[in-house]
């Protein structure tokens, strides 16, 4: 890629989170009150407010631009306060800004908000390139999709962390794919944390689903803390995230594929106001 274009696309990914910094008329950030992490919940309301408690920035990072928490070949390494420290945020949305409809297009201007905000608080600056790499298609089976649709509609549906919400996996032993109303862009990102290469959903299918299955071997973990002693890997014995999927009528095939790939050039830690 030239320089010039380059330059393009730094531009069109960071002059816009700049823009939208305004997405929301007041934001408070401030560490914290509570570091257990089960106390984790990220809420973006049907109003355009933001409620956030004991969330760390790679959380934020993750759903703006869509890569996973886990290290990935899509999100240059970050400094450790952006994994460690946690923080409690809350954004008012501009009235006029308000769109309680529930869409395709919430997602992207919810992102957007969040984009505009890591850019304001954090003084964020992301570069973004497509790159050719090796990835995981999820793809429908030959035989069929076997997937229980939601009794949550779309317009129902608001992005919400809690066990109980939209757009989320209850957490468990080998991250079983539970959840109440998911649509299959969000069973690729989730899965994405765990496995040897990006998930991309090719699918084609649309609308919310409810979904229960077993947990399954990672293909790739995070790396240990610093000075971690060895450990038995405790995931042997469970399947495959291929024949967890397949009793979903669901495959994983191998493929290459052009991703966008995120380069953090600038970040800092929010001041608390």
């Amino acid at each position: 890629m030239s320089l010039f274009c380059k330059a393009v696309v730094y531009l069109l990914v960071a002059s816009p989170a700049v823009a939208q910094s305004q997405a929301f008329a007041k934001i408070t950030i401030r560490p914290a009150s509570s570091a257990d992490p089960r106390n984790m919940r990220m809420q973006l309301l049907p109003n355009g407010d933001l409620i956030a408690n004991a969330v760390p920035v790679i959380m934020l990072l993750s759903y703006a631009y869509d890569v996973p928490v886990n290290p990935s070949p899509r999100l240059s390494p970050l400094p450790d306060w952006t994994i460690r420290e946690r923080y409690d945020i809350e954004g008012k949305a501009i009235a006029k800004a308000i769109n309680p409809k529930q869409d395709s297009d919430s997602r992207s201007r919810n992102q957007q908000k969040i984009r505009g905000l890591l850019a304001d608080r954090c003084r964020l600056a992301m570069r973004v390139e497509n790159k050719t790499m090796s990835v995981y298609a999820l793809t429908v089976a030959r035989s069929g999709p076997k997937l229980q649709k939601s009794a949550i509609t779309d317009k129902d549906c608001t992005f919400d962390t809690d066990p109980e919400g939209c757009h989320n996996f209850v957490p468990g032993f080998g991250h079983p794919l539970n959840a109440k109303a998911i649509d299959m862009d969000d069973l690729a990102h989730y899965i994405a944390n765990w496995t040897d290469l990006p998930v991309v959903n090719r699918t084609s299918l649309s609308g919310l689903f409810t979904v229960n299955t077993e947990g399954w071997f990672p293909t790739r973990l995070p790396p240990p803390p610093p000075n971690a002693p060895p450990d038995a890997n405790h995931f042997a014995g469970l399947p495959t995230i291929f024949a967890v999927l397949s009793k979903l009528g669901l495959e994983l095939n191998r493929q290459q594929d052009i991703l966008p790939v995120c380069t953090v050039e600038r970040i800092e830690r929010p001041a608390a106001n």
